[in-house]
């Protein structure tokens, strides 16, 4: 997940100022002993901010420390990820460990990805694949009963603190959490998109919380069963997709994870679509690949054209993440991407394009072979009918 930001006008407020101080005292520290003085302070003062949704003052820290120090940044983003995420419950006189996760599908279609309620059967079997495969011995675990969209999600800490807090509230008290669907914004419709399961699963105070914690567990392991017995619990949820089931995680985690995966997959995918909507195959596409840039290389687009055809037919854009740059080997991945799925004609352009959009629709513009950045459109007269998605 990019962590992308943005100047904002005026001076820190005292919060402000005293995390990014916290988070320098920490980054510059020499010894374990200084880590948990700085730690502490700095978790009881993110703690705070959280619980009174001061949204402000936690993203004027993180823009300073963004400019002045990296490290200090890492540190700030880590506590206040871990105060939204994570928790802790007392019940019948025992401490719990509790987290916030996400489980992260990737999905694509030539219909709409559904993102809607999940009924409460499909709901109590997810929980138990999640417990035998995914969460360790004896946890607890409390389901949302919503597949959520990328649009979905909690918009800041502070609400991904109260999703953390509703659903434990659900786990540990006499009635599931349910999520309102009223206050859920619509989803935007893409060929390829991340629908995510969200949930907590709380243990014992020191005890282990995933699978892979347990002495005979592994993340490999846990990946392989979860994938293939959540799989099957999963995909009836989503009809008429090709569906990838990623590893569940910490939600922060999971949620980077999925944007990462999401890239070669999308791209994956629009192969597939045009070989089947166009009825041809791979190695009579060509893929024009450019870099769009603001103020700094900020993704790659991609368009397909037909052969020696001018006319981009689609398109994907390729974002960079986190502390990918024009260093990076990007393009190196995205060919390769491109050439596993039996693409074999790539054009790399190498003129610096403006983030161009549609004025009409909104919609990114992609790189023709002549390097204009156009608008992608099929040829409606080549459309092949719906077929069913391998």
């Amino acid at each position: 997940m990019k962590r992308t930001r943005f100047a904002r006008r005026g001076g820190l407020t005292r919060d402000a100022e005293q995390l990014t101080k916290l988070a320098l005292g920490l980054a510059q520290s020499a010894s374990r002993v200084e880590d948990e003085y700085w730690s502490g302070h700095l978790a009881s003062l993110v703690d705070r901010l959280l619980a009174a949704a001061n949204e402000d003052a936690l993203n004027a820290a993180l823009d300073q420390l963004w400019r002045d120090d990296a490290r200090a940044y890492d540190e700030l983003a880590d506590f206040i990820e871990a105060g939204a995420e994570c928790g802790a419950q007392s019940e019948g006189g025992e401490n719990y460990d509790v987290l916030l996760f996400a489980a992260p599908l990737l999905a694509w279609s030539r219909f709409s990805i559904p993102a809607d309620v999940i009924p409460g059967g499909i709901v109590q079997t997810l929980k138990v694949q999640l417990g035998a495969h995914v969460f360790a011995a004896g946890a607890k675990i409390e389901l949302a009963n919503f597949l959520f969209s990328p649009d979905q999600l909690p918009r800041g800490y502070s609400e991904t603190r109260q999703l953390r807090e509703r659903l434990t509230a659900g786990l540990f008290g006499s009635n599931p959490a349910a999520v309102d669907t009223a206050e859920l914004p619509q989803t935007t419709n893409f060929l390829s998109d991340t629908r995510y399961l969200i949930g907590v699963v709380a243990a014992p105070r020191g005890a282990p919380l995933m699978r892979w914690q347990e002495t005979d567990g592994s993340r490999e392991h846990a990946g392989n069963q979860w994938r293939s017995q959540g799989g099957a619990v999963i995909t009836p949820l989503l009809p008429a997709c090709a569906v990838e089931v990623l590893l569940p995680n910490a939600y922060h985690a999971a949620c980077r994870e999925a944007d990462r995966a999401s890239r070669p997959y999308s791209l994956a995918a629009s192969v597939s679509f045009l070989e089947t909507v166009l009825n041809v195959k791979a190695d009579r596409l060509r893929a024009v690949i450019a870099p769009f840039y603001d103020k700094r290389l900020e993704e790659y687009r991609i368009g397909f054209t037909l052969g020696d055809s001018n006319e981009v037919v689609h398109g994907v854009v390729w974002a960079l993440l986190g502390a990918e740059d024009e260093e990076t080997d990007v393009l190196g991945e995205i060919e390769g991407v491109l050439r596993e799925r039996g693409v074999t004609d790539i054009l790399v352009l190498e003129d610096r394009m403006p983030m161009e959009y549609c004025d009409e629709c909104g919609a990114p513009l992609y790189p023709d072979p002549e390097g204009q950045p156009v608008h992608a459109e099929l040829p409606e007269d080549e459309v092949q009918p719906p077929a069913h998605l391998h």
